[in-house]
């Protein structure tokens, strides 16, 4: 049988806050199979799993589901025991499987999550639909430029369900969670670069338009297709599709001399014009088109790749890659990042005597810090890093903030 694999991080309501020693459950149909335990840094080792073929995710077919599903079950001292039911395990694939617990309330008793179903199995896209504007709608805004914003809101329902909760959600988890709940993770890397190129582009252009606050709403985006874009909560994220975002979270697609990102629309198999076809990306991706190509061939030859800037609110910008050998105040402040960070990650090697060069004990500390948080390990503070440490160590002030306050 084809075997994939899981790794389990768990937290205790940030992710500044992981959760040592906890137990993970591992379940099929209500049946315990294995447990394990959260190291240092709350995550598990890599889990093998049985799983499906990869062929039956290879091809556009709705007789076999292409991934295997298991429920995981995560119990905690001083936390309420959490179950994530239906997470996904393609072949030969690394699946992670973020869970987020809180502290015991007695009225509570278990909480339970689902995961959906990708929707290229549920069938789930539909139509866009026109979207009613609430009472007195302020007037529209259009940003002066393209950002990547630290985070964004996501309504989780439609944009009039106003019993819907709504969700802060970091950019690249959002755009990571988009594309694992749409596409095949088994998929051609350059299929996978087109389909996120092409959910950043989307994202960005919501973003950008100011499309839902300009009418009245106050959130970002909705978490469903008929509007938007499927984002599952708490959905499991695979990492060939968490690399490729990392690597190009800050690329968008956009026409001619338009200043805004494309709304680059796409269905899970269509011809109609305008439309990106999921699964005709992966034909194009087999026939060994790139990402660039695959877009123009859907979305017309002057579509371009651009770069987005960053919304510089976390306390340091990222200046150049950073590797052995260097030196200097980036060098110590990055050194500087890392010991912070320890505190709540003390699997993340401490650097002792923070003297601006980077050596040996940096580059040890840079390389489990990307393990830690599934970049590529390098061992060098490349953009990808020096945004992660950034928004991990604002996440771990914050929680120390409101501790001693």
């Amino acid at each position: 049988m084809a075997k994939g694999y899981l790794k389990v991080n768990v937290y205790s309501d940030t992710v500044a806050n992981p959760v040592k020693s906890a137990l993970v459950k591992i379940l099929k149909d209500g049946v315990e199979i294995l447990n394990v335990h959260t190291d240092e840094n709350g995550q598990t080792e890599l889990i093998t799993l049985d799983t499906v073929d990869k062929s039956y995710s290879e091809e556009e077919q709705y007789k076999v589901r292409p991934y295997e599903t298991y429920d995981i079950e995560v119990e905690a001292l001083g936390l309420t025991t959490t179950r994530i039911d239906g997470v996904q395990i393609f072949d030969d694939i690394t699946s992670i499987q973020d869970i987020y617990m809180t502290s015991i309330d007695e009225n509570m008793g278990l909480s339970t999550k689902t995961v959906d179903p990708n929707t290229l199995w549920e069938n789930d896209s539909e139509d866009e639909m026109t979207i009613d504007a609430p009472n007195n709608p302020v007037s529209p805004i259009v940003l002066k430029q393209v950002v990547i914003p630290p985070t964004i809101i996501v309504h989780d329902g439609a944009p009039t369900n106003t019993n819907a909760p709504n969700y802060t959600v970091p950019f690249t988890d959002y755009i990571k969670n988009v594309a694992s709940s749409e596409i095949y993770s088994t998929w051609p890397e350059e299929t996978i670069k087109a389909n996120v190129l092409a959910i950043i582009s989307f994202t960005l252009n919501r973003i950008y338009t100011e499309w839902y606050r300009s009418r009245g709403y106050n959130f970002t985006i909705t978490s469903t297709p008929t509007y938007d874009q499927k984002y599952t909560r708490n959905g499991t994220i695979f990492e060939p599709i968490s690399n490729i975002v990392d690597d190009i979270f800050t690329n968008y697609i956009r026409t001619g001399v338009r200043m805004e990102p494309l709304l680059a629309h796409y269905k899970s198999n269509t011809t109609e014009e305008g439309y990106l076809s999921q699964w005709g990306s992966k034909e194009l991706g087999d026939r060994g088109y790139s990402s660039l190509s695959i877009l123009k061939y859907y979305y017309g030859n002057d579509v371009n790749i651009f770069n987005a800037l960053t919304v510089n609110e976390y306390p340091y910008s990222f200046k150049e890659t950073l590797k052995e050998g260097d030196c200097g105040i980036d060098v110590y402040f990055l050194q500087n990042a890392l010991n912070y960070i320890h505190s709540s990650y003390p699997g993340i090697p401490l650097i002792t005597n923070p003297t601006g060069y980077y050596g040996s004990n940096t580059q040890n500390a840079i390389r489990t810090f990307q393990k830690v948080f599934s970049l590529t390990q390098t061992g060098e503070a490349n953009f990808e890093t020096w945004y992660k440490i950034s928004y991990i160590l604002t996440a771990v002030k914050d929680l120390t903030e409101s501790i001693i306050s």
